[in-house]
């Protein structure tokens, strides 16, 4: 199997085919969902194609919806998530006289005992604080008003933590487990090759190159394909701090905007990035495990990895392994981030990652390539 660059390479007709007939009729309906992202839900969930698409169709609406409903909460607007059993949008409020103009952008309302405002301060107080090993990252967690901090290993030193973490910010805590990146040494077949040793998955096209992880290579290092033929060299990476990178494209690679679906489902086309929200489906593809989906758990999160803190990241219920690092997230056909890392396995489960795409294309002024 291969990245999206490297399938367009070897199988130009049919990702051809598929942009030619997007583009010869502009007025053709865009279809609502790529071929075979319900089957995948289906099975993520366990719904049935009718609740499947029920459940695509109220996230699609809870996306469109959160900008206009935190904008009416002003002030008060104290963080949204997607609610399934509803299938709405919901806005926490620390001041109900806004409640009516929220619920009339479609979105119900709840209480906020803090608003996000006040939780983001809080957070970037935290931020400043040298953490243990033995803390995993924390966020924001707009329905219990703290900073959660998840622990891996108690002791000592993460007590201290704790405490000067209670000093600056409202902290609630939760045990986890201890997150890792997801690169991996070399393995025959595999999508694209950091200095000729490690190897990472293609995250997203953008016009003139791709998006990926950080933390797969530094700036300037050599980046060769699935076939081994040379791709061309990382333009940018930030690692830790953020973990995006940047790779323009010659050689005779092109980009598309595509993300490989393994044979689990077809290949997905991306038509932008709109972000969705807390509790929305995801699905994830990379180059060790292929294709797999879970939902949205938390975003503007911090990772506190071995290798340093990485800020603003967004926890998802899929899981990852090693290779699968810099790989696309995706929504629906709305590109989401890149995978960065996570804890435990696509046999027994786990949590990952993501870098927000969105960021990355602002940091680097990409724009997306999108169909």
């Amino acid at each position: 199997m291969r990245t999206t660059l490297a399938r367009a390479a070897a199988s130009g007709a049919l990702v051809a085919g598929a942009l030619t007939a997007v583009a010869a009729s502009p007025a053709t309906a865009v279809p609502a969902y790529s071929t075979g992202l319900v089957p995948a839900v289906q099975q993520a969930f366990g719904l049935t194609a009718e609740q499947a698409v029920a459940r695509l169709d109220q996230e699609r609406v809870a996306a469109a919806v959160e900008g206009p409903a935190k904008a009416a909460a002003g002030s008060s607007y104290g963080g949204s998530w997607f609610d399934p059993r509803s299938g709405r949008l919901v806005v926490a409020l620390t001041d109900q006289s806004a409640a009516a103009a929220v619920r009339a952008t479609g979105a119900e309302t709840t209480t906020a005992t803090r608003s996000a405002a006040e939780l983001d301060r809080a957070k970037a107080a935290v931020d400043g604080l040298a953490a243990p090993a033995g803390v995993s990252g924390w966020r924001t967690d707009p329905r219990s008003g703290t900073v959660e901090v998840t622990v891996n290993t108690p002791g000592a030193d993460v007590d201290a933590f704790l405490a000067r973490a209670g000093a600056v910010a409202p902290v609630s805590v939760r045990s986890g487990q201890k997150p890792t990146t997801f690169a991996a040494g070399t393995v025959g077949g595999d999508p694209y090759y950091i200095n000729g040793n490690v190897r990472c998955s293609i995250g997203f096209s953008v016009h003139g190159g791709f998006v990926s992880a950080g933390h797969c290579g530094g700036a300037g290092a050599s980046v060769t394909g699935w076939d081994g033929s040379r791709i061309g060299n990382f333009a940018a990476s930030q690692f830790p701090g953020d973990d995006m990178a940047y790779v323009p494209v010659g050689g005779g690679w092109w980009t598309v905007p595509v993300v490989l679906g393994w044979g689990a489902v077809s290949d997905q086309l991306v038509r932008g990035s709109n972000e969705a929200p807390v509790g929305a489906s995801i699905c994830r593809s990379g180059s060790t495990t292929h294709w797999h989906c879970g939902t949205v758990l938390a975003k503007n999160e911090t990772v506190n990895y071995s290798q340093g803190a990485v800020y603003q990241m967004t926890k998802t219920s899929v899981c990852a392994e090693p290779g699968d690092s810099g790989g696309s997230f995706i929504s629906g056909d709305q590109a989401q981030g890149v995978t960065s890392g996570g804890w435990g396995n696509c046999s027994s489960g786990g949590e990952t990652w993501y870098q927000p795409v969105n960021e990355i294309l602002g940091r680097y002024g990409l724009t997306l390539q999108t169909a």
